[in-house]
């Protein structure tokens, strides 16, 4: 977030936040605290702004940026990123889409160059199956037009054969996040199209469950086929009347199952939430039915 607010966007420039959780929070908090004049379209917990919205604001005002949580980790509330940068590209051509993909990368579906996403953001964990502490942007030439010139005398003393400091790269990570991205796209297995069914099908059975317990999901329109506002990779649900995270964390945690407890501000304490990623939904392994089993035992 704070590579785009920094490089992206100069002060007084506007940039509308489109806001589904925690994380939309947390963009427009780094895009102001960089001097950007930010309005944000804020949706109901559970839910993300709507097209109409989405497009109504474009028409308003002209935006250097548009930044969609493509999942928030807060709700699980799946963003609809590609329809969303169709109105961009109609309305406001010159508005910069940014996807922050830190929770989509890997078991969400994301076309960068078909959709003509801008900026992606994402990190080296969750379902890239990476090492903690790496971020990692992906540009389009546009966006990367922005802010090149801050990086032009870095780049022209190495080539010079001088370099110039500016960080100490993190080399190691560098090189798990190659190995990381190597087997997503090139296992020879399991090929990007397969990867994104079996976090669907994982999505599916972990929602079903839920509903058959009788757990309410934080989402408003849980569509177990994941085409509509439902992660992939991830589920929040309220606990269950009368229980809280005591009765449940500690329970799973016997089993070796971690889950994680709220974070939205307005709900933290009302819902818990709970990871299928990365390897974990790949064939021959068992982490699937063990979690389900484990729910099934803990919130009965």
């Amino acid at each position: 977030m704070s590579h785009v607010a920094s490089n992206l966007v100069e002060p007084g420039e506007n940039a509308l936040v489109l806001n589904s959780g925690y994380f939309g929070d947390s963009f427009a908090d780094c895009l102001e605290t960089y001097g950007a004049k930010v309005t944000q379209i804020k949706a109901n917990i559970g839910a993300a702004p709507t097209l109409a919205e989405v497009e109504k604001a474009l028409t308003e005002k002209k935006y250097k940026v548009i930044t969609i949580t493509h999942v928030d980790t807060s709700t699980g509330v799946l963003s609809d990123a590609k329809s969303i940068t169709e109105i961009v590209k109609k309305v406001s051509p010159d508005t910069l889409v940014i996807l922050d993909a830190v929770c989509a990368v890997g078991s969400e579906e994301i076309r960068f160059d078909d959709w003509g996403l801008d900026v992606v953001i994402t990190a080296s964990q969750k379902a890239g199956n990476g090492k903690l502490t790496l971020a990692v942007d992906i540009h389009y030439c546009e966006a990367h037009a922005s802010f090149v010139h801050r990086w032009i005398p870095i780049m022209q003393a190495y080539e010079k054969g001088s370099p110039m400091y500016f960080a100490t790269p993190p080399v190691n990570l560098i090189y798990a996040l190659h190995a990381s991205l190597t087997r997503l796209t090139k296992s020879g297995t399991i090929s990007l199209e397969e990867r994104f069914r079996l976090h669907r099908e994982a999505s599916q059975k972990v929602k079903k469950t839920l509903e058959d317990l009788g757990v309410k999901q934080v989402p408003l329109d849980p569509n177990f086929s994941g085409e509509e506002n439902v992660s992939n990779g991830m589920t929040a649900a309220y606990y269950p009347a009368g229980k809280g995270a005591s009765d449940i964390i500690p329970k799973l945690a016997k089993d070796d199952i971690t889950i994680a407890g709220g974070l939205h501000r307005d709900i933290k304490d009302k819902y818990f939430r709970i990871g299928h990623m990365g390897v974990s939904v790949e064939p021959g392994r068992d982490d699937l039915t063990k979690l389900l089993a484990g729910l099934k035992n803990a919130l009965l």
